[in-house]
């Protein structure tokens, strides 16, 4: 996709967003701008460890250009070190929170972004209400979103009617489509229970569809969340595991196979009674055990919830 660009000239502005697998292999990496929003326990397979993993990702922001702006989520300890480590060596960083005020840098508060320097706050934009950016985790993409284009000169009415109408992207909590009072949100993207805890703390009555090929850890660190969760669906080569943890703390069922959890999941939560139940696919895992990526995995619960009868469009 990267080899499909325009060529850089001045004034057009390139958005890529990189995995931990391609900053590893490019050999140099200089943005404008670079986002780093957070550093958790993720492709340890590859990396070895998460000291490796984490200085993988560091490189995202580390070689800004030195006119540049790092912009670096410090909501965990792993990000606030490397944005102090980058910060040391000269560069500027914008540091950004959806946790805590700050006094210095961009931050969430009550759905709405805020940008503070020198004692004084000033608002950003008002997030609230925008289905796309449902959750913390789609706050702090916001936030991100916002310091970034700031950074590069955006005015902000023109950064508050983008976030108004952004549509969302596809298998990142991508609402598919809706039957009567049932949601169907595509989380495809959603290969670990770090990534997986965002989705499921953005709904108040889950039907959880989770499985694939597991990570290590699997479900353990996602019991807080297991009261919002009606019934799981398990799929893939982590069910068994899923349905041990599980336990009979949630109600399930092993459907081993994508199509028939949404089929049983769109069943049950129309007969639920609920009224807003939501129908999720958050694996909480990689697909390769059933699907080439997780774009295919996401690409199919699409097409298996639009072909049910009365599903329609969010609008």
């Amino acid at each position: 996709a990267i080899l499909s660009l325009e060529p850089p000239r001045m004034g057009r502005v390139h958005v890529i967003e990189m995995s931990s697998y391609q900053i590893d292999l490019t050999p140099s990496l200089d943005p404008t701008v670079g986002i780093l929003l957070n550093v958790s326990e993720d492709h340890i397979d590859r990396h070895g460890t998460l000291e490796h993993y984490a200085a993988v990702k560091e490189r995202l922001v580390a070689g800004v250009q030195p006119q540049g702006t790092a912009i670096v989520g410090v909501d965990d300890g792993w990000s606030r070190n490397i944005a102090d480590r980058i910060e040391q060596a000269g560069r500027r960083v914008v540091r950004v929170s959806v946790k805590n005020p700050l006094p210095d840098g961009v931050y969430v508060d009550h759905e709405t972004i805020w940008r503070a320097a020198g004692g004084a706050r000033g608002e950003i934009a008002g997030i609230g209400g925008i289905g796309s950016l449902r959750g913390l985790h789609n706050a702090q993409n916001a936030a991100c979103a916002s310091a970034c284009a700031l950074a590069l000169g955006v005015s902000g009415e023109t950064l508050q009617k983008a976030l108004r109408s952004f549509p969302g992207l596809a298998h990142r909590m991508e609402q598919v489509g809706r039957c009567g009072h049932v949601l169907f949100v595509n989380d495809s993207k959603g290969t670990n229970a770090d990534a997986a805890a965002h989705a499921l703390s953005s709904f108040a009555d889950i039907f959880w569809i989770a499985g694939g090929k597991p990570k290590l850890g699997g479900i353990t660190g996602l019991a807080e969340y297991f009261p919002r969760i009606r019934k799981a669906y398990l799929i893939g080569e982590a069910a068994q595991e899923f349905a041990a943890t599980l336990g009979t703390q949630v109600p399930h069922e092993i459907s081993a196979t994508l199509d028939v959890a949404v089929a049983h999941a769109a069943r049950d939560a129309e007969a639920s009674g609920l009224v807003d139940p939501v129908v999720l696919l958050s694996p909480a895992c990689a697909s390769f055990d059933q699907y080439r990526n997780f774009e295919i995995r996401g690409a199919a619960f699409h097409d298996l919830v639009t072909a049910l009868p009365g599903v329609k469009p969010v609008v």
